[in-house]
C-alpha cells in the first residue's frame, strides 16, 4: 500500500518550481477540538496538537493511502470531509478530521472514531 505525506505543491519538488500547478483551496479548520485520549497521547509523546493541525491545514495529511490523499484533494474543492493520520514518535497514531461544513476539526485516536 502506498502512502502520501503531502498534497501537491510546486515547492516540494525543485523540478516543479516555476510551473503553473493548480493551488488547492485553503482548508478552514473551524472550531478545534480534541478527545481526552488524543490529548493524553500527544502529551505523553511530547507532540503539540497545533503542529498536527498546521500540517493538516496545509495539505500534509501524514501517513494515508494514496487513494485517501486523492479524496482529500477532491474534498478541498467539493467541500467534503478531510482526514489526516499522523504516526507519533515512540508509537501511536492521531487522526485529524475536518468536517465537510468546515465547522469543526477534531484530533482523536483511531479507536475513538
Amino acid at each position: 500500500m502506498s502512502t502520501s505525506t503531502d498534497g501537491p505543491r510546486a515547492d516540494a519538488d525543485p523540478q516543479l518550481a516555476g510551473t503553473s500547478q493548480p493551488t488547492l483551496p485553503r482548508l478552514e479548520l473551524g472550531q478545534l477540538v480534541s478527545t481526552p485520549g488524543a490529548l493524553k497521547l500527544l502529551m505523553e509523546r511530547g507532540v503539540s496538537p497545533i503542529s498536527l493541525l498546521a500540517r493538516h491545514a496545509r495539505g500534509d495529511w501524514g501517513q494515508i493511502p494514496a487513494e485517501d490523499a486523492r479524496s482529500n484533494r477532491e474534498a478541498l474543492i467539493q467541500g467534503f470531509r478531510v482526514m489526516s493520520s499522523y504516526a507519533l514518535p515512540d508509537g501511536g497514531v492521531i487522526w485529524v478530521i475536518t468536517e465537510a461544513d468546515r465547522s469543526v476539526t477534531t484530533c482523536l485516536l483511531p479507536s475513538e472514531y
